[in-house]
């Protein structure tokens, strides 16, 4: 069973914390291995498609999201940092098709990037998740735009925690 999304605050930058039924290594790979992260990366009734993925410091995965009326968002992660399975620390923005960074595509002040850090520890075969993130190079606008969408995000990501976690009960 895992426990609900816990929003708080680190240092200023908000962070949720999540413990998923399944050893870190498991948790691990379902969000760097394209075929995994496609059962459940996004919001539900959404399409996802992996554009590229290198998996190493500089590399990028690029990738879209395509909703059941064919609209279609474009992601890019540029990964800092990868330590296998218990740490992944990237820059996450919107992009193009062609991996340009671009506007969040509903909101003209949403910061270009967000700095991210995902951290997973393992107890007694289950995996305590802790992401934490804030907007880079970020205007006083982007920071202040960032700070009011924080329920959303936090509403976002425990949805596709919530996808994660029924991904990883089918492993059993």
């Amino acid at each position: 069973m895992n426990q609900p999304n816990a929003p708080a605050t680190s240092g200023g930058r908000p962070h949720l914390t999540r413990v998923f039924n399944a050893p870190r290594a498991v948790v691990f790979r379902a969000w760097t291995e394209p075929e995994r992260l496609a059962k459940w990366w996004g919001p539900k009734g959404f399409d996802f498609v992996v554009a590229t993925m290198d998996l190493r410091p500089g590399g990028a995965f690029h990738y879209c999201m395509r909703g059941p009326n064919g609209m279609e968002m474009w992601g890019k992660l540029v990964y800092a940092e990868v330590v296998a399975p218990e740490r992944l620390v990237f820059v996450n923005s919107f992009s193009d098709k062609d991996g340009g960074l671009i506007r969040h595509p509903m909101s003209a002040t949403w910061p270009l990037e967000i700095h991210n850090t995902l951290t997973l520890t393992e107890q007694d075969g289950k995996t305590s998740l802790t992401l934490s993130g804030g907007p880079v190079n970020a205007s006083e606008v982007e920071r202040q735009t960032y700070a009011a969408g924080r329920g959303g995000l936090q509403q976002g990501m425990a949805g596709s925690f919530a996808q994660l976690d029924a991904y990883l009960e089918t492993l059993k």
